[in-house]
């Protein structure tokens, strides 16, 4: 079943960014900025303020809304971020120390009931990425892709960090879908195969296999051209898997009206800079198709007002897809209920 609301989930997606503002103003503060103008430009699974301040510069605060990561796996996320942009060439948002030294700040915004753990970066100017524009778009996203599990293969957790392993589907999450509202039992028999089939495939392709930090959530929303260079932000889903899974994930959206041919120049450009991890296509597929789970599941126990609006009408299409591939063996997106 989904997480029952609380009051503010039950807020619309307005009144949930003015509960988070205070707290978001104040953790702007421990990071040592002087706040000129702080406007927020997401609202979804995190919320996303930017901040401007006295003097000119810019930078994005990070507020967990409805993030999993532990203290240890923020840490983690922030000293892998220092990183990468310290010795790869991958352009990636640089992440910012409070005024004591700290990777985060906590914060408990009246109204929302909870604590949530505040990060804060560079600001990433630029053009948008998305996935249908086209070879070179997604050619560059595979080199870099490459690039970082080049370096993650010989990165090491600096003390006290953490970052959780990926080797299931719902990357550990509590398993919500196959009790969702509105399922016929023949539609759960499907969500419940859906699982089993994509747990074989993590079992077979993690059996013996070292895991290495992973993004793990590659595709437009957290990438944008940054003086001539695609740049990657938004380490929040940074956790410890195999390099084809991040593939499978990025290769999900791929598989969007549009995207023709950004599939092999995703693989082409990895290849460029790192030999392609050999896996068997059937398990790619089911690699690919985790990711409609996973994401299904994450939406109906989210607390944000738009996200939870998309449950029940991403849950129907879940089913069809999910329906598509295990009838062909092959997962897409455009798939009619």
């Amino acid at each position: 079943m989904s997480v029952p609301p609380t009051g503010y989930d039950e807020l619309d997606e307005e009144s949930q960014v003015e509960v988070l503002r205070p707290a978001a103003l104040e953790a702007a503060h421990a990071f040592g900025l002087e706040v000129a103008r702080m406007e927020p430009v997401l609202h979804a699974y995190n919320t996303t303020f930017r901040v401007d301040t006295a003097d000119g510069e810019r930078f994005a605060l990070r507020v967990g809304t409805n993030s999993k990561s532990s203290p240890a796996n923020v840490l983690a996320q922030q000293a892998w971020q220092e990183a990468i942009a310290t010795t790869t060439d991958v352009t990636v948002s640089r992440p910012l120390r409070t005024t004591s030294g700290d990777w985060f700040t906590r914060a408990e915004p009246e109204g929302l009931g909870r604590e949530v753990l505040v990060t804060a970066a560079s600001w990433l100017d630029g053009d948008g990425a998305r996935e249908d524009s086209g070879a070179a778009w997604a050619r560059a996203l595979g080199e870099a892709m490459a690039r970082l599990h080049r370096q993650a293969s010989t990165w090491t957790l600096p003390a006290g960090a953490d970052l959780p392993v990926f080797d299931d589907p719902l990357f550990g999450d509590r398993e919500i879908l196959p009790d969702a509202p509105g399922l016929s039992a023949d539609e759960r028999d499907l969500v419940v195969a859906g699982l089993r089939r994509t747990r074989e495939a993590f079992a077979r392709l993690y059996d013996g296999a070292d895991v290495v930090p992973l993004h793990a959530d590659l595709h437009g929303g957290n990438l944008t051209w940054h003086d001539g260079r695609l740049a990657v932000f938004d380490f929040d889903d940074a956790g410890l898997g195999i390099p084809v899974l991040d593939l499978a994930i990025t290769t999900f959206y791929l598989r969007r009206s549009g995207a023709e041919g950004a599939e092999a120049a995703l693989r082409e450009g990895y290849a460029e800079v790192a030999p392609l991890p050999d896996v068997d296509p059937a398990d790619l597929e089911a690699l690919v198709a985790s990711r409609q789970l996973l994401l299904a599941n994450d939406l109906l126990g989210s607390s944000t007002a738009s996200l939870r609006a998309m449950a029940d009408g991403y849950v129907r299409t879940t089913v069809s897809r999910l329906r598509h591939w295990i009838a062909t063996g092959t997962f897409r997106l455009d798939v009619e209920d």
